[in-house]
């Protein structure tokens, strides 16, 4: 069994600090959970609550008096530290704090959460922030969403990683939205004890998972995290949002999560040696993500750009070869079947300018042509609608 196994893949689940007033966190999380269709049991933890949403609450997570795999903590900073030592008195096999008001506040945060890794390291426990927003497994044995977020994407072979809550939150929201389905999604928050790179390692063996994406305010160990990316990124893709580009940017960084951002030289250097994709914008990531996730990996950098008009061939070729592909010559028999069936005026080389006539079966034809080329690797189609 993997360490984080108890995490992202409970049979049993406590939620403390579950609530009956909705729209609260406490209420989110273990709706949530009950909707999702979690394949185990749920118990919330409220002192003053005798039950919630009609299932039996407990006054603590002893009280409870079964094996508890995961317990999420959903109370005011001050209690933490007091139900993270019950939780661990108890047996509880992996924590998911989401509380708030640790390192990301700066002064006695930073002590709080010092207190708190070492509990949980002493114990031999894995935890989840502090200050996030929760896991999610949408695999059917497992079926879990304990997270707040009001969004859940269908399932699929996107695994995400947010260190930032509220990102994590808008990214969820814009899968559903995209319909592109998540395996597994964690917000990571502080990242106290588990790490990007711990996710990374986890979903390097997940059979459901086929691309990751990752929004980083920084890298915990950047030499771990080229070394992990380098093994998987031959068959999973890792696209990166890194932010804290600018001085604005970093300093935002450090008061959000209490990450320490690095230069932009670094960043891209890591990304870069560790054969990942860094995305700008949260739209290029998903871009990435549908692409990654409904097309097999080429097996080379090999590329053939089939278009109907000559400018966008020509700004698909330039940024081609500015990323490390080739825009191949075809070969000359591809090109003779190519001109036995376009019309005159169409261009055949590679680019191949169908011309504005062009038709869906013009399209096919072409693309089945470029991808019996041996010298072709993937092919790039790109259609300007006629006028009117």
């Amino acid at each position: 069994m993997h360490s984080l196994d108890p995490i992202l893949r409970p049979k049993s689940i406590a939620v403390i600090g579950a609530s009956r007033q909705p729209n609260t966190i406490g209420w989110q999380i273990l709706d949530n959970l009950l909707h999702s269709g979690f394949q185990g049991p749920v118990y919330p933890v409220n002192p003053k609550a005798t039950a919630i949403h009609s299932i039996p609450a407990y006054p603590t997570v002893k009280a409870i008096g079964t094996p508890i795999d995961l317990a999420v903590i959903v109370v005011p900073k001050d209690h933490v530290l007091q139900v993270v030592e019950q939780c661990l008195e108890v047996g509880v096999r992996g924590l998911v704090v989401i509380s708030a008001g640790f390192r990301e506040v700066g002064g006695a945060g930073v002590e709080r959460e010092q207190q708190l890794l070492d509990l949980v390291r002493r114990h031999g426990v894995r935890m989840v922030g502090p200050n996030c927003m929760g896991v999610m497994n949408t695999a059917d044995d497992v079926r879990m969403n304990a997270t707040f977020a009001p969004a859940t994407p269908p399932r699929g072979p996107v695994a995400f990683m947010s260190q930032s809550g509220a990102m994590g939150l808008s990214v969820l929201d814009y899968a559903e939205s995209l319909n592109i389905g998540i395996s597994m999604f964690v917000s990571a928050g502080n990242k106290a004890d588990l790490s990007g790179n711990d996710f990374l390692e986890y979903w390097r063996d997940d059979p459901a998972t086929k691309v990751i994406l990752m929004y980083l305010e920084n890298f915990g160990n950047p030499g771990r995290f080229v070394e992990l990316a380098r093994a998987i990124t031959p068959t999973k893709p890792i696209c990166v949002v890194k932010s804290g580009r600018t001085g604005a940017g970093a300093r935002a960084a450090a008061s959000h999560t209490g990450a320490l951002a690095g230069t932009e030289l670094a960043t891209d250097t890591i990304i870069t040696q560790a054969g990942a994709i860094r995305a700008q914008t949260v739209e290029e990531l998903f871009d990435l993500a549908m692409a990654f996730a409904n097309q097999p990996l080429p097996e080379g950098n090999r590329v053939a750009v089939v278009t109907n008009a000559g400018g966008p061939g020509i700004i698909l070729a330039d940024g081609c070869e500015a990323n490390g592909l080739d825009v191949v010559q075809l070969a000359p028999e591809t090109q003779a079947r190519l001109r036995q069936r376009l019309p005159e005026e169409a261009s055949v080389g590679n680019p191949v300018d169908l011309i504005a006539s062009a038709t869906a079966a013009s399209y096919e034809f072409a693309l089945a042509t470029v991808f019996g080329d041996p010298n072709v690797d993937a092919a790039i189609a790109a259609f300007v609608p006629p006028l009117g």
